[in-house]
């Protein structure tokens, strides 16, 4: 791999910095509403103990991000990329999570896009697991030209299996 899964990205309104391990209050801050991981997979990740777990999942990835506003320095969730696959020159996005008060804002769709930018210097296909009731992301994804490729369990950072959707956008014919 001769890039880095983990650079500071940044467009006007947001920036993607590396997580660090004193970044955890603040982002559990973000995590701790249920409300957050309704959709998800694992839908207690708002409990302290379980969020812990999947924060530190985060920092061994060693490409996970906060999503940080620029114009008040405000924590507006995670992101990362993860499982870089150089024989299919590929790489997973996800794990993306936003606190409530950053929904139906067009942000995501921002933050995405600046990953994909990035990442698509370097190679050809990006894939994302989707749990197969986050209704939510699967519409985001499908908005940004993702198409829904299989169905696999996915055992997260010591959490047990869920059925996942896997997505996949190409770079040749990649919606910006």
């Amino acid at each position: 791999m001769n890039f880095s899964i983990q650079p500071i990205l940044e467009n006007k309104k947001y920036q993607l910095i590396p997580l660090q391990k004193g970044d955890f209050e603040l982002l559990y801050e973000v995590a701790s509403n249920p409300e957050v991981w309704e959709q998800h997979p694992n839908k207690d990740r708002y409990k302290r103990e379980v969020f812990k777990n999947f924060f530190q999942g985060a920092i061994e990835s060693e490409g996970a991000f906060k999503i940080v506003e620029k114009a008040t320095g405000n924590i507006l969730g995670s992101t990362r990329y993860y499982d870089f696959d150089e024989s299919k020159n590929s790489i997973f996005i996800g794990y993306t999570f936003y606190g409530t008060s950053s929904w139906g804002k067009g942000i995501n769709p921002q933050i995405k896009n600046l990953m994909l930018d990035y990442i698509f210097q370097f190679i050809e296909k990006v894939h994302f697991h989707i749990g197969k009731e986050n209704f939510r992301s699967q519409i985001a994804l499908e908005r940004l030209g993702g198409q829904k490729i299989a169905e696999e369990d996915v055992a997260y950072f010591g959490e047990p299996k869920r059925t996942n959707f896997v997505y996949e956008i190409r770079k040749e014919n990649r919606k910006s």
